[in-house]
């Protein structure tokens, strides 16, 4: 059944994890043969793209095929709120929603993450066109999804303040959000048990852990490995530790320098640390590992690099505070690449304890993550042996694979909301656009 699909998010990304999969979504759907589309704020990595006040003096929103994301994207009118911290908000969004869903003919709307206004917005959508239908006013049906990328709010990570203020929208408006969606999309069964837990019906949630893009890899696959070692000023003849990721202080790559501080005398082991940073943080990360000749920073890298360092690298590690997945991880163990763990929410169900990896004993544990790589670097039989294990677990989690299951998903709860259930399959099957035989058929 052709799709039309708004893919909502508050801003486009070329290294966050949650922006990276909304992102992905859109382009994978498209290459299905749908039409999808990335509804979205008008910031990029944080800053203003392009003006919002454009946007608020025509119809709130304008349409790109932006060449450098590779799809299609509605920037929508928006502004950066002080609170939540990090967040987004978009202006005016049930009616601007209205007109894009009129205009583009959306048939299906996911959004994506917390503590934002799009999610709210688009689920008093959803049920106001259910209200309309309910009561004789037609209105096209719409299947509504979310993925929350959740993460328990941690006194780890957040202050009292902002950990109570999670725990509130929690309860208040995710809960409502998880009602009223037709589909749940959890990237690990933890997350499922805490969507049940905040009233998501089991039955509609659906494990979707992202996936691996082999296309990219596919389009680096000739790319010489040895040129980008000696751009990055890499040395050979060494195993290389590998930490790829935004440099925050969740994901704790000090630990890396930490780690690499405690195995200085191994002159074979060598680390990298790659990825976004433009924080103090980020500055003291960058500081502490310059003055070690057993680690290479790199900072930000774009998608050929990336490839080539994981297919160079030895071993992964991320001793991070917080994780939903880790999509980094299931990258390098696409190559057969073994990780080196916190084993932090979903990163304990992603790669299991002695089978695509090693689990540290937490964030902190830096004695027990150095004696795991220097075992993995040591110990080639059994380092072969995760390395197998993890290249099958990547197999099993591609992008394609897992797309197909929400594709097929989606399907049916468009036949269930448009009532084409009542339809017999021999008859459905005939039909191209069943869309527009159930609209005739309900106006008689």
């Amino acid at each position: 059944m052709h799709k039309r699909i708004g893919v909502v998010m508050y801003q486009t990304s070329n290294s966050k994890g949650q922006e990276l999969v909304a992102q992905r979504m859109v382009r994978d759907f498209n290459a299905l043969g749908h039409k999808a589309y990335l509804i979205t704020s008008v910031y990029h990595d944080g800053a203003e793209a392009i003006q919002a006040q454009s946007l608020g003096k025509i119809k709130g929103y304008i349409y790109v095929e932006d060449p450098e994301l590779g799809i299609p994207v509605v920037r929508v009118d928006s502004y950066s709120v002080k609170w939540p911290r990090r967040r987004i908000t978009f202006r005016d969004f049930v009616q601007v929603l209205g007109r894009i869903v009129d205009e583009f003919k959306l048939n299906v709307l996911i959004t994506h993450s917390t503590l934002w206004n799009g999610p709210e917005e688009v689920a008093k959508f959803v049920a106001w066109r259910r209200y309309m239908r309910s009561l004789g006013g037609y209105k096209d049906p719409i299947v509504f999804c979310h993925m929350s990328h959740f993460q328990e709010p941690s006194p780890k990570r957040y202050s009292m303040l902002e950990r109570t203020f999670r725990m509130a929208w929690n309860r208040f408006s995710l809960s409502q959000i998880l009602k009223t969606a037709n589909l749940v999309l959890a990237v690990t069964p933890l997350e499922k048990n805490a969507n049940v837990k905040m009233g998501a019906d089991a039955k509609k949630c659906l494990l979707f852990p992202s996936g691996v893009n082999e296309e990219l890899f596919l389009r680096y696959a000739a790319a010489d490995i040895d040129e980008f070692l000696e751009k990055s000023r890499i040395p050979r003849n060494v195993k290389l530790v590998s930490y790829l990721g935004t440099i925050e202080q969740r994901k704790n790559p000090l630990a890396v320098v930490k780690i690499a501080k405690s195995l200085k005398a191994r002159t074979d082991i060598h680390f990298v640390i790659a990825g976004k940073g433009d924080s103090r943080y980020a500055d003291r990360v960058k500081n502490e590992s310059s003055g070690l000749p057993n680690v290479s920073y790199l900072g930000e890298i774009d998608d050929k690099d990336k490839t080539l360092l994981i297919k160079s690298s030895h071993v992964n590690v991320l001793l991070s505070q917080l994780e939903a997945l880790g999509l980094a991880q299931l990258e390098f163990m696409y190559f057969g690449v073994p990780v080196v763990t916190s084993a932090v929410g979903g990163q304990s169900w992603l790669v299991r304890n002695g089978k695509e990896g090693v689990h540290a004993a937490g964030p902190d544990d830096i004695e027990g993550a150095a004696k795991a790589i220097a075992n993995l670097v040591d110990d080639h039989e059994s380092w072969s042996k995760l390395s197998l294990n993890a290249k099958e677990r990547a197999r099993d989690l591609v992008s394609p694979k897992i797309l197909a299951e929400l594709d097929e998903a989606l399907t049916e709860e468009i036949i269930k909301e448009s009532g084409l259930k009542h339809i017999p399959q021999e008859a459905r099957d005939t039909l191209v656009e069943p869309e527009n035989v159930l609209k005739t058929w309900s106006a008689g």
